[in-house]
Protein backbone atom coordinates (compact mmCIF):
# COMPACT_ATOMS: atom_id res chain seq x y z
CA UNK A 1 0.00 0.00 0.00
CA UNK A 2 1.05 3.59 -0.54
CA UNK A 3 -0.38 6.92 0.57
CA UNK A 4 -1.02 9.56 -2.07
CA UNK A 5 -1.40 13.13 -0.86
CA UNK A 6 -3.59 15.52 -2.83
CA UNK A 7 -3.05 19.27 -2.99
CA UNK A 8 -5.72 19.84 -0.36
CA UNK A 9 -3.78 17.69 2.08
CA UNK A 10 -6.09 14.69 1.99
CA UNK A 11 -4.44 11.29 1.87
CA UNK A 12 -5.81 8.25 0.10
CA UNK A 13 -4.55 4.70 -0.04
CA UNK A 14 -3.41 3.12 -3.27
CA UNK A 15 -2.62 -0.57 -3.38
CA UNK A 16 0.68 -1.41 -4.99
CA UNK A 17 2.67 -4.52 -5.65
CA UNK A 18 5.88 -5.28 -3.77
CA UNK A 19 9.10 -4.00 -5.33
CA UNK A 20 10.30 -6.10 -8.24
CA UNK A 21 14.07 -6.50 -8.48
CA UNK A 22 14.01 -8.26 -11.83
CA UNK A 23 13.00 -11.33 -13.75
CA UNK A 24 14.62 -14.66 -13.08
CA UNK A 25 16.83 -15.94 -15.89
CA UNK A 26 14.82 -17.50 -18.69
CA UNK A 27 11.46 -16.37 -17.34
CA UNK A 28 10.42 -14.59 -20.56
CA UNK A 29 10.97 -15.89 -24.08
CA UNK A 30 10.31 -13.83 -27.21
CA UNK A 31 8.47 -16.10 -29.63
CA UNK A 32 7.75 -13.57 -32.38
CA UNK A 33 6.86 -9.88 -32.81
CA UNK A 34 3.52 -10.34 -31.02
CA UNK A 35 4.09 -13.30 -28.70
CA UNK A 36 6.02 -13.97 -25.53
CA UNK A 37 6.22 -17.24 -23.60
CA UNK A 38 6.49 -17.18 -19.81
CA UNK A 39 8.41 -19.88 -17.97
CA UNK A 40 7.29 -19.88 -14.32
CA UNK A 41 9.30 -21.12 -11.35
CA UNK A 42 6.06 -22.62 -10.00
CA UNK A 43 2.50 -23.06 -11.33
CA UNK A 44 0.24 -20.06 -10.76
CA UNK A 45 -3.18 -19.83 -12.39
CA UNK A 46 -3.62 -16.29 -11.00
CA UNK A 47 -0.93 -14.86 -13.29
CA UNK A 48 -3.25 -13.50 -16.01
CA UNK A 49 -5.94 -12.24 -13.57
CA UNK A 50 -3.12 -10.47 -11.69
CA UNK A 51 -2.14 -8.67 -14.90
CA UNK A 52 -5.71 -7.35 -15.02
CA UNK A 53 -5.90 -6.43 -11.31
CA UNK A 54 -6.30 -2.73 -10.60
CA UNK A 55 -2.98 -2.31 -8.73
CA UNK A 56 -1.16 -3.63 -11.82
CA UNK A 57 -0.41 -0.95 -14.41
CA UNK A 58 1.13 -2.33 -17.59
CA UNK A 59 3.02 0.52 -19.24
CA UNK A 60 5.20 1.23 -22.25
CA UNK A 61 8.84 0.15 -21.95
CA UNK A 62 9.90 3.84 -21.96
CA UNK A 63 7.83 4.56 -18.82
CA UNK A 64 10.71 4.88 -16.34
CA UNK A 65 13.08 6.75 -18.62
CA UNK A 66 10.38 9.32 -19.47
CA UNK A 67 9.65 10.21 -15.86
CA UNK A 68 7.38 7.38 -14.68
CA UNK A 69 4.32 9.66 -14.96
CA UNK A 70 1.59 8.42 -17.25
CA UNK A 71 -0.29 11.72 -17.01
CA UNK A 72 2.71 13.64 -18.33
CA UNK A 73 3.61 11.12 -21.02
CA UNK A 74 0.42 9.18 -21.81
CA UNK A 75 1.53 6.38 -24.14
CA UNK A 76 -1.34 3.94 -24.42
CA UNK A 77 -3.63 1.95 -26.67
CA UNK A 78 -7.06 3.16 -25.53
CA UNK A 79 -9.65 5.14 -27.50
CA UNK A 80 -8.84 8.34 -25.58
CA UNK A 81 -5.66 9.98 -24.38
CA UNK A 82 -5.01 12.10 -21.28
CA UNK A 83 -5.18 15.84 -21.90
CA UNK A 84 -4.75 16.98 -18.29
CA UNK A 85 -4.85 15.65 -14.75
CA UNK A 86 -5.14 17.79 -11.64
CA UNK A 87 -5.13 15.43 -8.63
CA UNK A 88 -8.15 15.95 -6.41
CA UNK A 89 -9.82 18.25 -8.96
CA UNK A 90 -10.28 16.99 -12.52
CA UNK A 91 -8.92 14.80 -15.31
CA UNK A 92 -9.70 15.36 -18.99
CA UNK A 93 -9.49 12.79 -21.79
CA UNK A 94 -9.93 13.35 -25.53
CA UNK A 95 -10.39 11.04 -28.50
CA UNK A 96 -7.02 9.79 -29.69
CA UNK A 97 -5.81 11.80 -32.69
CA UNK A 98 -2.13 10.81 -32.76
CA UNK A 99 -2.21 8.61 -35.83
CA UNK A 100 -2.48 5.45 -33.74
CA UNK A 101 -6.14 4.44 -33.80
CA UNK A 102 -7.69 2.48 -31.00
CA UNK A 103 -6.82 -1.20 -31.36
CA UNK A 104 -10.45 -2.27 -30.85
CA UNK A 105 -11.91 -0.15 -33.63
CA UNK A 106 -11.50 -2.85 -36.28
CA UNK A 107 -13.67 -5.22 -34.25
CA UNK A 108 -16.04 -2.97 -32.31
CA UNK A 109 -16.16 0.09 -34.51
CA UNK A 110 -15.33 3.67 -33.53
CA UNK A 111 -16.14 5.01 -30.07
CA UNK A 112 -18.96 7.53 -29.78
CA UNK A 113 -17.68 9.90 -27.09
CA UNK A 114 -15.38 12.72 -28.18
CA UNK A 115 -14.10 13.24 -24.66
CA UNK A 116 -14.49 12.39 -20.98
CA UNK A 117 -14.09 14.51 -17.86
CA UNK A 118 -13.58 13.04 -14.40
CA UNK A 119 -14.44 15.49 -11.62
CA UNK A 120 -13.47 14.88 -7.99
CA UNK A 121 -16.30 15.86 -5.65
CA UNK A 122 -14.71 14.28 -2.59
CA UNK A 123 -16.24 11.57 -0.42
CA UNK A 124 -19.48 13.36 0.50
CA UNK A 125 -22.29 11.94 -1.65
CA UNK A 126 -24.37 15.09 -1.12
CA UNK A 127 -21.88 16.87 -3.39
CA UNK A 128 -22.74 14.38 -6.13
CA UNK A 129 -26.43 15.07 -5.62
CA UNK A 130 -25.81 18.78 -6.10
CA UNK A 131 -23.76 18.06 -9.23
CA UNK A 132 -26.54 15.92 -10.74
CA UNK A 133 -29.15 18.58 -9.93
CA UNK A 134 -27.00 21.31 -11.49
CA UNK A 135 -26.48 19.26 -14.67
CA UNK A 136 -22.70 19.18 -14.12
CA UNK A 137 -22.29 15.41 -14.47
CA UNK A 138 -23.85 12.53 -16.40
CA UNK A 139 -22.85 9.71 -14.03
CA UNK A 140 -21.07 9.02 -10.77
CA UNK A 141 -18.35 6.50 -10.01
CA UNK A 142 -20.30 4.71 -7.28
CA UNK A 143 -23.49 5.26 -5.30
CA UNK A 144 -22.86 4.29 -1.68
CA UNK A 145 -25.46 2.06 -0.04
CA UNK A 146 -27.03 4.76 2.12
CA UNK A 147 -27.55 6.98 -0.94
CA UNK A 148 -28.89 4.46 -3.46
CA UNK A 149 -32.56 5.27 -2.75
CA UNK A 150 -31.82 9.01 -2.69
CA UNK A 151 -30.27 8.84 -6.17
CA UNK A 152 -33.24 6.74 -7.31
CA UNK A 153 -35.60 9.46 -6.11
CA UNK A 154 -33.79 12.00 -8.28
CA UNK A 155 -35.10 10.12 -11.31
CA UNK A 156 -31.68 8.81 -12.28
CA UNK A 157 -31.08 5.47 -13.95
CA UNK A 158 -29.45 2.83 -11.77
CA UNK A 159 -26.82 0.24 -12.74
CA UNK A 160 -26.25 -2.58 -10.24
CA UNK A 161 -23.82 -5.48 -9.94
CA UNK A 162 -23.47 -8.36 -7.48
CA UNK A 163 -19.78 -8.59 -6.56
CA UNK A 164 -17.10 -10.10 -4.33
CA UNK A 165 -16.33 -6.66 -2.86
CA UNK A 166 -16.47 -6.86 0.91
CA UNK A 167 -15.35 -5.52 4.28
CA UNK A 168 -13.24 -7.71 6.58
CA UNK A 169 -13.28 -7.04 10.31
CA UNK A 170 -10.05 -8.73 11.25
CA UNK A 171 -8.01 -9.65 14.30
CA UNK A 172 -4.22 -9.60 14.05
CA UNK A 173 -2.77 -12.73 15.67
CA UNK A 174 0.50 -10.95 16.52
CA UNK A 175 -1.32 -8.78 19.08
CA UNK A 176 -2.66 -10.24 22.36
CA UNK A 177 -5.32 -11.28 23.13
CA UNK A 178 -5.99 -12.04 19.46
CA UNK A 179 -3.19 -14.60 19.52
CA UNK A 180 -5.67 -16.80 21.41
CA UNK A 181 -8.08 -18.65 19.09
CA UNK A 182 -10.69 -18.77 21.88
CA UNK A 183 -10.83 -14.97 21.90
CA UNK A 184 -11.12 -14.81 18.10
CA UNK A 185 -13.87 -17.42 18.01
CA UNK A 186 -15.72 -15.59 20.79
CA UNK A 187 -15.74 -12.41 18.71
CA UNK A 188 -17.05 -14.30 15.68
CA UNK A 189 -19.79 -15.98 17.73
CA UNK A 190 -20.90 -12.61 19.12
CA UNK A 191 -21.77 -11.30 15.65
CA UNK A 192 -24.63 -12.17 13.30
CA UNK A 193 -23.45 -11.49 9.77
CA UNK A 194 -26.96 -10.95 8.39
CA UNK A 195 -27.58 -8.21 10.92
CA UNK A 196 -24.29 -6.51 10.00
CA UNK A 197 -25.34 -6.62 6.33
CA UNK A 198 -28.67 -5.00 7.19
CA UNK A 199 -27.30 -2.33 9.51
CA UNK A 200 -23.90 -1.74 7.94
CA UNK A 201 -24.80 -1.94 4.25
CA UNK A 202 -28.57 -1.46 4.03
CA UNK A 203 -29.05 -5.16 3.23
CA UNK A 204 -27.74 -4.59 -0.31
CA UNK A 205 -25.75 -7.78 -0.83
CA UNK A 206 -25.28 -11.40 0.17
CA UNK A 207 -24.45 -12.76 3.62
CA UNK A 208 -20.91 -14.18 3.76
CA UNK A 209 -19.41 -16.96 5.86
CA UNK A 210 -16.16 -15.66 7.40
CA UNK A 211 -13.76 -17.27 4.91
CA UNK A 212 -13.49 -14.63 2.14
CA UNK A 213 -14.54 -16.85 -0.78
CA UNK A 214 -18.03 -16.64 -2.21
CA UNK A 215 -20.45 -18.18 -4.72
CA UNK A 216 -19.23 -15.78 -7.43
CA UNK A 217 -15.82 -17.50 -7.36
CA UNK A 218 -15.55 -20.51 -9.70
CA UNK A 219 -13.88 -22.79 -7.12
CA UNK A 220 -16.22 -21.86 -4.24
CA UNK A 221 -17.23 -24.66 -1.87
CA UNK A 222 -20.23 -24.13 0.37
CA UNK A 223 -19.00 -24.14 3.97
CA UNK A 224 -21.69 -22.68 6.25
CA UNK A 225 -20.50 -20.79 9.29
CA UNK A 226 -21.65 -21.34 12.85
CA UNK A 227 -24.57 -19.13 13.84
CA UNK A 228 -24.45 -16.38 16.43
CA UNK A 229 -24.15 -17.74 19.97
CA UNK A 230 -23.64 -15.02 22.63
CA UNK A 231 -23.60 -17.49 25.53
CA UNK A 232 -20.83 -19.57 23.99
CA UNK A 233 -18.94 -16.37 23.09
CA UNK A 234 -18.95 -15.27 26.73
CA UNK A 235 -17.98 -18.79 27.87
CA UNK A 236 -14.97 -18.84 25.52
CA UNK A 237 -13.83 -15.47 26.86
CA UNK A 238 -14.13 -16.83 30.40
CA UNK A 239 -12.00 -19.85 29.44
CA UNK A 240 -9.41 -17.51 27.92
CA UNK A 241 -9.38 -15.31 31.04
CA UNK A 242 -10.56 -12.32 29.00
CA UNK A 243 -14.14 -11.89 30.22
CA UNK A 244 -13.51 -8.26 31.20
CA UNK A 245 -11.27 -7.36 28.27
CA UNK A 246 -12.17 -4.09 26.52
CA UNK A 247 -12.04 -4.56 22.76
CA UNK A 248 -11.13 -1.55 20.63
CA UNK A 249 -12.42 -1.78 17.06
CA UNK A 250 -10.59 0.66 14.76
CA UNK A 251 -11.89 1.78 11.38
CA UNK A 252 -11.42 4.30 8.63
CA UNK A 253 -13.85 7.21 8.67
CA UNK A 254 -15.78 6.34 5.55
CA UNK A 255 -19.35 5.30 4.90
CA UNK A 256 -18.94 1.57 4.26
CA UNK A 257 -16.26 0.55 6.77
CA UNK A 258 -17.42 2.87 9.55
CA UNK A 259 -21.04 1.69 9.35
CA UNK A 260 -20.01 -1.97 9.18
CA UNK A 261 -17.81 -1.61 12.25
CA UNK A 262 -20.53 0.26 14.13
CA UNK A 263 -22.92 -2.63 13.46
CA UNK A 264 -20.29 -5.21 14.45
CA UNK A 265 -19.52 -3.40 17.70
CA UNK A 266 -23.25 -3.14 18.49
CA UNK A 267 -23.62 -6.91 18.03
CA UNK A 268 -20.65 -7.56 20.30
CA UNK A 269 -22.02 -5.26 23.02
CA UNK A 270 -25.43 -6.93 22.74
CA UNK A 271 -23.66 -10.25 23.35
CA UNK A 272 -22.14 -8.88 26.57
CA UNK A 273 -18.66 -7.95 25.32
CA UNK A 274 -17.00 -4.63 26.20
CA UNK A 275 -16.25 -2.69 23.01
CA UNK A 276 -15.06 0.82 22.21
CA UNK A 277 -14.93 2.27 18.70
CA UNK A 278 -12.10 4.36 17.26
CA UNK A 279 -12.67 6.08 13.91
CA UNK A 280 -9.58 7.49 12.15
CA UNK A 281 -9.11 9.77 9.14
CA UNK A 282 -7.40 8.27 6.12
CA UNK A 283 -4.07 10.02 6.63
CA UNK A 284 -3.84 8.34 10.06
CA UNK A 285 -5.46 4.97 9.40
CA UNK A 286 -3.40 3.95 6.38
CA UNK A 287 -0.10 4.64 8.13
CA UNK A 288 -0.56 1.42 10.12
CA UNK A 289 -3.35 -0.47 8.37
CA UNK A 290 -1.68 -3.89 8.71
CA UNK A 291 -0.63 -3.38 12.33
CA UNK A 292 -3.83 -2.63 14.25
CA UNK A 293 -4.86 -5.39 16.68
CA UNK A 294 -8.57 -5.21 15.74
CA UNK A 295 -9.72 -3.21 12.73
CA UNK A 296 -11.44 -3.42 9.36
CA UNK A 297 -10.54 -2.83 5.74
CA UNK A 298 -12.43 -2.89 2.49
CA UNK A 299 -11.36 -5.57 0.01
CA UNK A 300 -12.19 -5.33 -3.67
CA UNK A 301 -13.16 -8.26 -5.83
CA UNK A 302 -10.72 -10.71 -7.32
CA UNK A 303 -12.14 -13.11 -9.91
CA UNK A 304 -10.55 -16.19 -8.32
CA UNK A 305 -10.83 -17.25 -4.70
CA UNK A 306 -7.24 -18.52 -4.71
CA UNK A 307 -6.16 -15.06 -5.85
CA UNK A 308 -7.58 -13.52 -2.68
CA UNK A 309 -6.04 -16.21 -0.52
CA UNK A 310 -2.61 -15.72 -2.10
CA UNK A 311 -2.79 -11.96 -1.46
CA UNK A 312 -4.33 -11.86 2.00
CA UNK A 313 -3.79 -15.11 3.91
CA UNK A 314 -0.64 -16.83 2.69
CA UNK A 315 2.11 -16.75 5.32
CA UNK A 316 4.30 -13.65 5.15
CA UNK A 317 2.43 -11.87 2.37
CA UNK A 318 2.63 -8.06 2.32
CA UNK A 319 -1.17 -7.67 2.47
CA UNK A 320 -1.69 -10.33 5.15
CA UNK A 321 -3.24 -7.96 7.68
CA UNK A 322 -4.31 -10.73 10.09
CA UNK A 323 -0.83 -12.20 10.53
CA UNK A 324 -2.50 -15.56 9.81
CA UNK A 325 -0.01 -18.34 9.12
CA UNK A 326 -0.83 -22.01 8.69
CA UNK A 327 1.49 -24.53 6.98
CA UNK A 328 -1.40 -26.75 5.91
CA UNK A 329 -3.22 -23.76 4.40
CA UNK A 330 -0.09 -22.71 2.51
CA UNK A 331 0.42 -26.22 1.15
CA UNK A 332 -3.19 -26.46 -0.01
CA UNK A 333 -2.92 -23.05 -1.65
CA UNK A 334 0.21 -24.08 -3.55
CA UNK A 335 -1.67 -27.16 -4.73
CA UNK A 336 -4.75 -25.16 -5.76
CA UNK A 337 -2.69 -22.58 -7.67
CA UNK A 338 -1.54 -25.40 -9.94
CA UNK A 339 -5.06 -26.63 -10.81
CA UNK A 340 -6.70 -24.77 -13.72
CA UNK A 341 -9.96 -26.77 -13.52
CA UNK A 342 -12.18 -25.04 -10.90
CA UNK A 343 -14.12 -28.24 -10.22
CA UNK A 344 -10.89 -30.04 -9.28
CA UNK A 345 -9.66 -26.96 -7.40
CA UNK A 346 -12.77 -27.03 -5.22
CA UNK A 347 -11.50 -29.86 -3.00
CA UNK A 348 -8.44 -28.02 -1.65
CA UNK A 349 -10.48 -24.81 -1.56
CA UNK A 350 -13.07 -26.40 0.72
CA UNK A 351 -10.39 -27.38 3.21
CA UNK A 352 -8.80 -23.92 3.04
CA UNK A 353 -12.17 -22.27 3.67
CA UNK A 354 -12.68 -24.41 6.77
CA UNK A 355 -9.16 -23.70 8.07
CA UNK A 356 -9.61 -19.94 7.68
CA UNK A 357 -13.13 -19.98 9.10
CA UNK A 358 -12.09 -22.05 12.14
CA UNK A 359 -9.08 -19.81 12.79
CA UNK A 360 -11.47 -17.00 13.71
CA UNK A 361 -9.21 -14.30 12.27
CA UNK A 362 -11.97 -12.49 10.34
CA UNK A 363 -15.59 -11.51 10.52
CA UNK A 364 -16.42 -11.20 6.85
CA UNK A 365 -20.11 -10.40 7.05
CA UNK A 366 -21.26 -9.79 3.48
CA UNK A 367 -20.62 -9.48 -0.23
CA UNK A 368 -21.52 -6.05 -1.56
CA UNK A 369 -23.82 -5.19 -4.41
CA UNK A 370 -22.39 -2.07 -6.05
CA UNK A 371 -24.29 0.74 -7.72
CA UNK A 372 -23.87 3.59 -10.14
CA UNK A 373 -26.40 6.23 -11.22
CA UNK A 374 -26.65 8.19 -14.43
CA UNK A 375 -28.87 10.65 -16.27
CA UNK A 376 -31.51 9.40 -18.70
CA UNK A 377 -29.48 10.31 -21.78
CA UNK A 378 -26.56 7.99 -20.89
CA UNK A 379 -26.77 4.80 -22.94
CA UNK A 380 -24.77 1.58 -22.68
CA UNK A 381 -23.11 2.24 -19.30
CA UNK A 382 -22.97 -0.57 -16.75
CA UNK A 383 -21.56 -1.10 -13.28
CA UNK A 384 -18.48 -3.31 -13.40
CA UNK A 385 -17.80 -5.67 -10.45
CA UNK A 386 -14.24 -4.33 -10.10
CA UNK A 387 -15.19 -0.69 -10.84
CA UNK A 388 -13.71 -0.65 -14.34
CA UNK A 389 -15.30 2.10 -16.42
CA UNK A 390 -15.89 0.82 -19.95
CA UNK A 391 -17.01 3.75 -22.08
CA UNK A 392 -16.14 2.25 -25.49
CA UNK A 393 -19.82 1.45 -26.19
CA UNK A 394 -21.35 4.37 -24.28
CA UNK A 395 -23.13 7.27 -25.96
CA UNK A 396 -25.40 10.18 -25.12
CA UNK A 397 -28.88 10.11 -26.57
CA UNK A 398 -29.90 13.15 -28.59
Amino acid sequence: MADVTAEDGTVTRQEQTRDIVGLIDGAVERVDDHTVALHLSRPDITLIPAFCDYPALIVHRSFDETGADITANPIGTGPWTIVSCDVGVRAVLARREDGHPWWGEAVMGPVYLDGIEYVDYGTDSSAQIAAFEAGEIHTNFESTASYVEIFDELGLKRAEKSTANTVCVRMNVNNPPYDDPKVRRAVQLAVDNATVLDLGYQGLGLVADNHHVGPMHPEYAEVPREGRDPERARALLEEAGRADFEFELISLDDDIVRNTCDATAAQMRDAGLNVTRTVLPGNTFWNNWTGYPFSATEWNMRPLGVQTYALAYRSGETWNETGFSDPRFDALLAEALAIPDPDRRRAPMEEMERILQDSGVIIQPYWRNTYRHMTEDVMGLEMHPTYEIHLERVWLAA
